[in-house]
C-alpha cells in the first residue's frame, strides 16, 4: 500500500501541506525522492514509473493518477509549493521537490526546477526586451525544462547522474516543445527543442509534435511532466497565444518575413540559452546569477578622449598627424546621426582604429546603446586592437573596478552532445561586457550557427554598435547572407553597423542593401586618398620570377628594413629559410623574423613588439609574414614585397610601407612567383582575374585608385555568377525554411573547416608557467563547470593548424585532445616558425 497522509501542516500561504509516513515493514513501498534538510540524512529511494492509462471494470478509461512532484504517492496531489514533507522512521524529516540539476559542490543543495524555470525566464525577459520579445523569450525559458518533471527523469538524476557524474540520459525537451508550439508557434518551438543540442529544422519539430500526440513512452512522460510542473509553476499553462513583435508581422514580402523570422528565432534562442547557462552556473557556484550592470557609456567616452590625448602626446610626431586628427573629428561629428549603417573609408595609416572607437562610443551615448563590438578579420589584429582599447578604456589596475574590454577570439567548438556533458558549453563567452573585441569569424559564425555554446552571445548585439574592421576581408561566397543579417540587425534589433576599410567594397551595388541609407563619415574620400598617397609600385610579373630570385633581390637590393608578405604558411616558411640560411646568395645578414598563424598568439605578439622596437630604433630587420600583418598591424617599413594577390590585399600591404609619411615615397614591389602558392577558392581566383584586368604596370591603375577599385569589385562579383549561388544565396534559401542545421553546415567563414586550435606550451616557459597552462587544460577536462576563464587564459598559447595535420598528430602521439576540437601539442615547436609544416618529427615517422 502507499504512504498515508498524516498531520495537518500548513504552508506559510495557509494552504495545506501534505505529509506522508513510511508504510509498515513488509508493505509495498511507494518511495519518495527525498532531499535531506540541513542537519538531516536519509535514504533517497527511487520514484517508480507511472503506469500507462488502463480501463476500469466498466470499460471506461481510468483517469491517470495525479503525479506528485518528484514522488509517486498514490492519488495524492502535491501542494502548490512543490514540496512533500516525508517523516521517516526515527522522526527524520526530509524535503521533497522537483529538481533541475544535481547537488552544487558549493552549497550541497540540488537545484529546484521551479527556481530554475522562473530564474531563467526572468533573465531571458530582460535580455529580449531590447528588441521587443520579452514575453516570447520569458515563456520559452519558463517551459524549456518542463520535461524534467517526470518521475523517470527525476529518478535518473538522483540515482544515476548524481553519483556517477554522467548525463541523465532521458529526453526532457519534448514537453516544453509542445507547450511552446501551442503558445508561441511551431517555428519558435525550435528554441526549446534545441536548447541543448542546437536549433533543429522544422521537420524535426513536426515529428516531435506528432509523436507526442500519441501514446508512447515519450508522450506519456511529457504529459506526466507537464502535469507535475504545472502544480508548482502554473503559469506554464496559458490561455491564448503570445503574438510576435508588430514589426515582424508588418513586413510585406513573405520571403522578407521568413528571413526576419530566422534572425528573430536566433536572437530569442540566444536569450533563452544564455539565461539557462547563467542560472545553471550560478547554482553550481552557490550564488545568484551574475550579469554586468549597464555600462556608463558617457563616462567611457570621456575616459577614451582623455586617454587618447595623452596617447598622442607620447607618440613621436608624424607628417600625417594633422590629417589623422581631421579624420577623428569627422567621425565624431558623424556619430550624432541616426542609427544605421555607416562607412568609414580611410586610407591605410589614417588611424581608423581610433576614429572607429571614438565614433562608436559617441554614437552609443547619443542613442542610448549599451555595447560596442569590434570585429576584425585576424586574431593578431584582434589582440592589437584589444590592447589599444584596453589602454584607452580599462580602469586603472589598482582601482578595483571590473575591466571594460573583453577580448574574445577562441575558435574552439564545444560539443553539447559529447561525453563532456552540458558543463562544457559554459566555457563559451556571452559577451557580457561594455566593449568586445572579437574576430569576424567568431561574430558571423555565431550568427549562422545552431549550437547553444556558440549562440548564447548573440542577444548582446541588440542595441549595440557593431564595428566591422577591414570589411574587404569578408568572403565573397557568404556576402549575401552576411549583408542580409546585418540589415536585419540594424532595422529590427536596434543596432548600428560601421563598415571600416581602406578598400571599401561596393556593397550597395548588391540588392541586399538596396534602399538602406549609406552614411559616410568622411566628407571628401577622394581628396583624403590623394593627400595620403605615400608609395609607388614596382611590378615583377614575368615568367622568370621564383622564390629564389625574389630572395636574392631582397638580399641584394632590399635594404636593411624589409617586409615580405606571402599567401600561404608554407610559402612563408620556405622564404624564411632562404633568407635566413647560412649559405647561398639569398642569405640576409640582418635578423629575419617570421609571422604566421602556425605560431601561438603570444609568440606573434612578441615578434610584432620586437619588430616595432627595431624599426623605431632604426636597426636592420627583415620580416616574412602571411597576410595576417596586412589588416591593421601598425608597422612602418621603407620597402615592402607583396606576392601577387587581389587588389585590396596589395593596397593593404602598401599600408605597412611609409605609413607615417616620413619618406617622400616608399616602395611596394608586387611579384608573382611561378612556384608560389595560391588559395584554392573560386572567389579568390575571380578576384585575381579582376585584379589583372584593372591593376598593374604601364597604363593600368595603381591599387589605391578608387574608381578602378569600384569597377574591380563589381567585375569580381560578376565573375562568380549572376544567380548569387556562389555568393551565398543557397544559404538564404535554407534560412527561409528555417533549416538551422543545414545553414550552420553551409555557412563556414573558414572554407573546408581547415582551421583547428592547438594549445602549445613553448619551451621558453618557466615551470610555474607550464603548471598554470596544464592546470587550465585540466579544468577544461574536469567534470565541473569551469566558466570562460580557462579558455580565455589559454588563448595566448593557441596556434592554428589544418585539421588533417591535427588528425595525423593525434595518431602519432604528438597531440592530445582537451575538449571539443581543442588539442594540446606535445611535439616540437620551432622557436622562430612555430609549428613548421616542413620540420621533421621522429615519433612514428610523422612529418608535419
Amino acid at each position: 500500500m502507499g504512504a498515508r497522509p498524516v498531520g495537518g501542516w500548513r504552508s506559510p500561504s495557509g494552504r495545506p501541506r501534505i505529509a506522508t509516513r513510511e508504510p509498515a515493514p513488509g508493505g509495498r513501498r511507494r518511495a519518495a525522492v527525498a532531499v535531506a534538510l540541513p542537519g538531516g540524512r536519509g535514504s533517497q529511494p527511487p520514484c517508480p514509473r507511472t503506469a500507462p492509462p488502463t480501463t476500469s471494470r466498466g470499460g471506461r478509461p481510468r483517469r491517470r493518477p495525479r503525479i506528485a512532484t518528484a514522488v509517486s504517492v498514490a492519488k495524492l496531489r502535491v501542494s502548490v509549493t512543490g514540496r512533500l514533507v516525508v517523516r521517516r522512521s526515527g522522526g527524520q524529516v526530509s524535503e521533497v521537490g522537483l529538481f533541475a540539476h544535481s547537488r552544487s559542490p558549493r552549497s550541497g543543495c540540488r537545484h529546484r526546477l521551479e527556481d530554475h524555470l522562473r530564474g531563467s525566464a526572468a533573465l531571458a525577459r530582460v535580455f529580449a526586451e531590447r528588441f521587443g520579445a520579452g514575453d516570447v523569450a520569458e515563456y520559452l525559458a519558463l517551459v524549456h525544462d518542463v520535461g524534467k518533471g517526470c518521475c523517470a527523469w527525476q529518478d535518473r538524476l538522483i540515482f544515476h547522474a548524481e553519483p556517477t557524474g554522467k548525463p541523465v540520459g532521458i529526453p526532457h525537451k519534448e514537453a516544453g516543445t509542445v507547450l511552446a508550439a501551442r503558445t508561441v508557434g511551431r517555428q519558435l518551438a525550435a528554441v526549446v527543442q534545441g536548447h541543448h543540442g542546437g536549433l533543429p529544422d522544422q521537420k524535426k519539430i513536426k515529428d516531435v509534435l506528432a509523436e507526442l500526440r500519441g501514446t508512447g513512452v515519450d508522450a506519456d512522460r511529457a504529459r506526466e511532466a507537464t502535469e507535475a510542473v504545472a502544480e508548482v509553476v502554473p503559469e506554464i499553462l496559458r490561455e491564448g497565444r503570445i503574438p510576435p513583435p508588430a514589426w515582424l508581422a508588418g513586413l510585406g514580402s513573405p520571403q522578407r518575413q521568413a528571413l526576419a523570422l530566422d534572425v528573430f528565432t536566433r536572437m530569442v534562442f540566444s536569450c533563452v540559452v544564455d539565461a539557462d547557462y547563467l542560472d545553471t552556473e550560478a547554482h553550481f557556484a552557490g550564488r545568484e546569477p551574475r550579469t554586468a550592470a549597464r555600462a556608463d557609456m558617457g563616462m567611457l567616452l570621456k575616459r577614451f578622449e582623455q586617454r587618447r590625448l595623452r596617447l598622442l602626446a607620447r607618440r613621436t610626431a608624424s607628417p600625417v598627424d594633422e590629417l589623422r586628427e581631421r579624420v577623428y573629428a569627422q567621425a565624431l561629428a558623424a556619430a550624432a546621426g541616426a542609427p544605421g549603417v555607416y562607412v568609414l573609408h580611410v586610407p591605410t595609416g589614417g588611424a581608423k582604429t581610433i576614429a572607429g572607437g571614438g565614433f562608436a562610443l559617441r554614437h552609443a551615448v547619443e542613442h542610448g546603446l549599451g555595447r560596442v563590438v569590434f570585429a576584425v578579420p585576424y586574431i593578431s589584429i584582434t589582440q592589437q586592437n584589444a590592447e589599444v582599447y584596453r589602454e584607452l578604456l580599462d580602469p586603472a589596475p589598482d582601482s578595483g573596478e571590473q575591466p571594460v574590454v573583453l577580448e574574445h577570439h577562441s575558435s574552439v567548438e564545444l560539443d553539447e552532445e559529447d561525453g563532456a556533458g552540458a558543463w562544457a558549453r559554459m566555457a563559451a563567452e556571452n559577451w557580457d561586457a561594455p566593449v568586445v573585441v572579437t574576430t569576424t569569424v567568431q561574430l558571423f559564425q555565431s550568427l549562422f550557427a545552431r549550437k547553444p555554446s556558440v549562440m548564447r552571445k548573440l542577444h548582446r548585439l541588440a542595441g549595440s554598435v557593431i564595428v566591422l574592421d577591414e570589411v574587404q576581408a569578408l568572403p565573397d561566397r557568404l556576402l549575401i547572407p552576411i549583408l542580409s543579417v546585418l540589415r536585419d540587425l540594424v532595422e529590427h534589433f536596434g543596432a548600428s553597423v560601421v563598415l571600416t576599410s581602406a578598400t571599401q567594397p561596393s556593397f550597395w551595388s548588391l540588392p541586399q542593401l538596396d534602399g538602406l541609407p549609406r552614411h559616410s563619415m568622411i566628407e571628401d574620400v577622394t581628396g583624403l586618398f590623394e593627400e595620403l598617397r605615400r608609395v609607388e609600385y614596382d611590378w615583377r610579373l614575368g615568367p622568370d620570377v621564383t622564390w629564389e630570385s625574389i630572395a636574392q633581390e631582397i638580399a641584394s637590393e632590399g635594404g636593411e628594413q624589409v617586409l615580405t608578405i606571402v599567401n600561404t604558411t608554407r610559402d612563408s616558411a620556405r622564404l624564411h629559410r632562404l633568407l635566413s640560411s647560412t649559405e647561398g646568395e639569398a642569405r640576409v645578414t640582418a635578423p629575419v623574423w617570421h609571422l604566421s598563424t602556425r605560431m601561438t598568439a603570444e609568440h606573434r605578439r612578441e615578434v610584432i613588439k620586437h619588430v616595432r622596437g627595431e624599426l623605431t630604433a632604426g636597426r636592420p630587420v627583415h620580416v616574412v609574414s602571411t597576410s595576417l600583418i596586412e589588416a591593421g598591424v601598425d608597422v612602418d617599413f621603407p620597402r615592402v614585397y607583396r606576392a601577387w594577390a587581389p587588389a585590396e590585399a596589395l593596397q593593404q600591404a602598401a599600408g605597412r610601407c611609409n605609413r607615417d609619411g616620413r619618406l617622400d615615397r616608399g616602395t611596394v614591389v608586387v611579384f608573382r612567383p611561378v612556384d608560389g602558392g595560391v588559395p584554392k577558392d573560386l572567389s579568390y581566383w575571380a578576384a585575381l582575374e579582376a585584379t589583372a584586368e584593372f591593376f598593374g604596370p604601364g597604363d593600368a591603375s595603381a591599387p589605391d585608385e578608387l574608381e578602378a577599385l569600384e569597377c574591380y569589385y563589381e567585375k569580381r562579383w560578376a565573375l562568380q555568377g549572376a544567380d548569387g549561388r556562389s555568393m551565398g544565396d543557397g544559404i538564404q534559401q535554407l534560412r527561409r525554411v528555417w533549416d538551422f542545421p543545414a545553414v550552420a553546415e553551409a555557412f563556414q567563414m573558414i572554407d573546408n573547416k581547415y582551421a583547428q586550435s592547438v594549445v602549445v606550451i613553448r619551451a621558453e616557459k618557466t615551470d610555474e608557467e607550464r603548471e598554470c597552462i596544464e592546470s587550465d587544460i585540466a579544468l577544461l577536462r574536469s567534470s565541473y563547470p569551469a566558466g570562460p576563464k580557462p579558455l580565455r587564459r589559454l588563448q595566448p598559447h593557441m596556434a592554428t593548424l589544418p585539421r588533417h595535420e591535427v588528425a595525423k598528430a593525434l595518431q602519432a602521439g604528438l597531440a592530445e585532445p582537451v575538449i571539443g576540437d581543442l588539442v594540446v601539442w606535445r611535439g616540437y615547436y620551432d622557436p622562430v616558425r612555430g609549428l613548421d609544416a616542413d620540420d621533421p618529427e621522429d615519433r612514428g615517422g610523422y612529418v608535419l
